[in-house]
């Protein structure tokens, strides 16, 4: 069990690169917002099946929540929900890539949110390791930027920055909640402690991001609600890699999760060139070759 983080990590790196894929396709159809809200529309029933299976054909009994529980798993779907709107937001704007990029400062983010609140420690090792991922994600932000890296650190001070690095904080808290939340459970069965706690997360962003839809783009609601064998793929994968993710952050720290979970840029360009036939510069490759570095020392180390 105290390796299992590791294959689960992979696996949900790999389903979340398959469903950002799918949302991509989705969004010709549908603003960016309501592609996001199809994760957790179709998503929802999806995880409470999954836990019904848990219990019915496992045997695995249920978990009984308190306070911390509801509060911890609220906050982190708040957080998570935020920090999306954010990231939408920062690619909205002018310097879109700095926003994006930056918004992968989450790794450290949450290694620094993990130990003040959760006091998870980190080894210099892994800190090493977490530190060298992160600067292979602003390399392969800059790769597709016109200027590069210096237009990446002239950039800082502009709005798709600040943005980008609150999006990232938003992750960071959110995952720090989930992981609080499914711990708080007391659950001998991590399994059955992450798969709960995705369900209530996935139901609290549902009513949330329902409410908002319903208010600012009720025809892209309806939208959502039609397009039922696209939206429901994406909700499919989307559940998938979260109760993935669920699971590894109920078993390691988050820091180190969202770290090795980097995998999924690599995922991400196989399936830009080999599915959407799209093309990967020289210096991507070095950015993934930094990362892959960066994940490899993380786990000599942790």
């Amino acid at each position: 069990m105290e390796h299992l983080w590791i294959p689960v990590t992979i696996a949900a790196a790999l389903a979340q690169a398959v469903r950002t894929a799918l949302q991509r396709q989705l969004a010709r159809e549908l603003s960016n917002v309501a592609g996001a809200y199809a994760r957790f529309l179709y998503g929802a029933p999806l995880a409470f099946l999954y836990v019904l299976a848990l219990r019915e054909f496992w045997r695995i009994p249920l978990p009984a929540p308190d306070v911390s529980f509801f509060t911890a798993v609220t906050l982190g779907g708040i957080a998570q929900v935020l920090a999306t709107v954010m990231l939408l937001a920062a690619v909205n704007l002018r310097s879109m890539p700095v926003g994006v990029a930056l918004s992968k400062t989450e790794v450290i983010q949450a290694a620094i949110a993990g130990f003040i609140f959760l006091g998870d420690p980190v080894t210099a090792t892994a800190a090493l390791g977490i530190l060298l991922a992160t600067l292979g994600v602003m390399a392969l932000a800059s790769a597709r930027m016109s200027g590069g890296a210096r237009v990446l650190v002239t950039s800082l001070g502009e709005p798709a920055a600040i943005v980008g690095i609150a999006s990232g904080a938003g992750f960071a808290l959110s995952a720090i909640g989930f992981r609080a939340a499914a711990l708080s459970l007391g659950h001998p069965n991590p399994v059955m402690a992450a798969g709960y706690t995705l369900a209530w997360a996935t139901a609290i962003q549902t009513a949330i991001m329902g409410l908002w839809l319903a208010w600012r783009e009720p025809k892209a609601l309806l939208a959502v609600a039609r397009n039922v064998k696209a939206s429901g793929l994406v909700g499919l994968t989307s559940v998938i890699g979260s109760a993935c993710w669920f699971l590894a952050m109920t078993i390691q720290t988050v820091a180190y999760v969202r770290t090795l979970g980097l995998v999924e840029l690599a995922f991400g360009y196989a399936i830009s060139v080999g599915w959407l036939g799209e093309s990967i510069k020289r210096a991507e490759i070095l950015g993934i070759l930094l990362v892959a570095l960066g994940i490899a020392t993380l786990l000599l180390g942790g």
